[in-house]
């Protein structure tokens, strides 16, 4: 059965609502709730409860023949109202802080009748390395460096180096033999810069640079000895021109080498 309702032209209001609401509990035997109302006179959620919130309010006289329930709470079909949405904050987490772990103190020792303390054996004192002796280096060094005089020397005077006179006019009785420019120039200069390689003692770059040019070195005296005892064997007693050519340019590379070699270790030293 459905409750008609006369037609307006403007919305119901509370107290025209309440007694056809009335009417409706009557036939129901107990108070609608707000979506009974709501559907019945098509009214809205607010007045709906507005309108039931008022019938609560007054005694309902039912008939005798109708057995009463206990009123239900009016709130019991109560549509919870909208919860307005909280704006996130961004926190900042907070570090947590442990407590400083406890450290147990060592118990004191107890010395115990008729056993003897225990001592912990001593460390082994660390050594410094004896350094290897240079003596045999020395006696091994006379006879190469005979051999090695005598060959740059030769090679020399094969390929124009000479006795001259360096100072005409104020000593000419003073004379030298330029050959032994090859010998002193090449063979040292390989000792300097084998040194500056294995020594450790120079940065980086200027140990490559030292490794290179003492390797190069060693095979270009090497090589020069290798071409005297040739020339020699074969009778020849001028080099060919290739040969000349590179005996003279030594002294002129030995000298730039040596120059870049010091440049090297200093400039990064002072750095």
């Amino acid at each position: 059965m459905t409750t008609a309702t006369a037609p307006s032209a403007y919305p119901a209001s509370v107290g025209d609502l309440l007694p056809a609401v009335r009417d409706l509990a009557d036939r129901l035997g107990e108070i609608p709730s707000r979506n009974r109302i709501m559907r019945e006179f098509r009214v809205g959620a607010p007045k709906a409860q507005a309108v039931r919130l008022a019938l609560v309010a007054e005694p309902i006289t039912l008939p005798d023949d109708i057995e009463t329930e206990p009123t239900s709470d009016p709130w019991e079909y109560a549509e919870p109202a909208p919860v307005p949405p909280v704006p996130s904050v961004e926190t900042t987490p907070v570090p947590l802080i442990l407590p400083a772990e406890k450290v147990a103190e060592p118990l004191p020792e107890v010395d115990q009748v008729g056993h003897p303390p225990v001592t912990a054996e001593p460390s082994p004192v660390a050594t410094k390395p004896r350094r290897l002796a240079t003596w045999p280096v020395v006696l091994i060094a006379l006879p190469a460096f005979v051999a090695i005089w005598s060959g740059w020397v030769g090679l020399g005077g094969l390929t124009g180096f000479g006795v001259v006179h360096p100072l005409p006019g104020i000593a000419d009785g003073f004379s030298i033999n330029t050959a032994i420019t090859l010998p002193i120039g090449v063979e040292v200069y390989a000792a300097y810069a084998l040194r500056a390689w294995l020594s450790g003692m120079v940065p980086p770059r200027a140990r490559r640079f030292a490794k290179w040019s003492a390797i190069g070195s060693l095979l270009v005296g090497a090589l020069g000895q290798v071409a005297y005892h040739l020339l020699v064997a074969a009778g020849i007693e001028s080099a060919p021109w290739w040969i000349t050519t590179l005996v003279a340019c030594l002294p002129v590379a030995v000298l730039g080498m040596a120059a870049a070699l010091a440049h090297l270790s200093g400039e990064e030293v002072e750095q």
